[in-house]
């Protein structure tokens, strides 16, 4: 396979990606005979994900040993300690809806040099879609190269997001910030899988997407490919350094900047006026449910408090 974007390590992350996506695709024949267990409420793991896990971790650890690892699975326990090249890898994005069935789930894989993202491939196996990016050479699609949408009134885009699932995540400052996201936009979805979301705004089949309770594992490749394809990325309040914060905003550049104009009070990072309003907003209607109040330290972002999010299914 010979791409003009193919980077010696991009090639070993692609084969790494595809030897996942098979074993991914014959669990998908007979899924209900597939294991399941709960990492937490609504956090499902399979024996897939860990069979994944293990393939992509022996592909890239034969071709580069002296290399770290960060995995959803197994964490920072394979690979070499400290090394300035540290593969993020997510084996299943989509986990939930690989358990059901329903057909948008990936593999995602990153390269970080010293912490900034250099090489990128998201693998659909359902659709035998490769989504790749070598950091200033581009982002490709099935050896196509792919762009960001020309959209730039916000009225006619389409917007990607993920829905809050656990028990004490703030479902009202969610509501509130679908509400205003939908009165503004063409439509609003919510496949169910962060990375395969990046690359769609990549490849311009969506103009923007939000969300929080994101790990490295789910944004990692997507944000390049995002970049590579012209868009920006970044937190809610338009900041670049977003990897960590686990809230991420991508889209055509226009798109980006107004999504910032709206989802900027909804930051953990946003003004203490914003927060403010925020919580008054939102605390009438968690009284109306009977629920517990909302607490100053929670802000719009409660996925904070207690164990992280899983990446196809991040809290708000």
């Amino acid at each position: 396979m010979s791409s003009p974007n193919l980077h010696p390590m991009l090639n070993v992350a692609v084969k790494a990606a595809r030897s996942a996506g098979s074993i991914i695709n014959r669990a998908a024949l007979d899924v209900e005979a597939v294991r399941i267990s709960q990492k937490q409420v609504n956090d499902f793991v399979t024996e897939v994900d860990h069979a994944s896990e293990k393939a992509i971790i022996e592909t890239l650890l034969t071709a580069y040993p002296d290399h770290g690892i960060l995995a959803e699975e197994s964490g920072s326990q394979h690979g070499a300690q400290g090394a300035d090249c540290v593969w993020i890898i997510d084996p299943l994005d989509g986990t939930t809806n690989f358990i059901h069935g329903f057909p948008v789930y990936c593999v995602s894989i990153a390269l970080a040099v010293r912490g900034k993202v250099e090489q990128a491939v998201i693998y659909d196996p359902s659709r035998n879609d490769l989504f790749t990016a070598t950091k200033g050479r581009g982002a490709y699609l099935n050896e196509r190269r792919i762009r960001v949408s020309k959209r730039t009134r916000l009225q006619e885009c389409l917007i990607s997001t993920g829905f809050p699932f656990r028990k004490g995540d703030n479902f009202n400052a969610y509501l509130q910030m679908m509400g205003d996201v939908m009165q503004r936009t063409a439509g609003l979805r919510r496949p169910g899988a962060a990375a395969l979301d990046l690359a769609y705004v990549a490849a311009g089949y969506a103009d923007g997407f939000f969300e929080t309770g994101l790990q490295p594992w789910d944004v990692a490749a997507g944000s390049l490919l995002v970049t590579e394809a012209g868009g920006l990325v970044g937190n809610f309040t338009g900041e670049a350094d977003f990897l960590e914060q686990k809230e991420c905003l991508a889209g055509t550049p226009r798109v980006y900047g107004q999504l910032v104009s709206i989802l900027g009070k909804y930051s953990k990072f946003a003004s203490a006026g914003d927060k403010a309003a925020v919580r008054e907003a939102a605390a009438p209607a968690y009284a109306a449910d009977g629920a517990s109040e909302l607490r100053d330290e929670e802000g719009p972002d409660a996925a904070e408090s207690g164990s992280p999010a899983k990446d196809d299914d991040a809290p708000f």
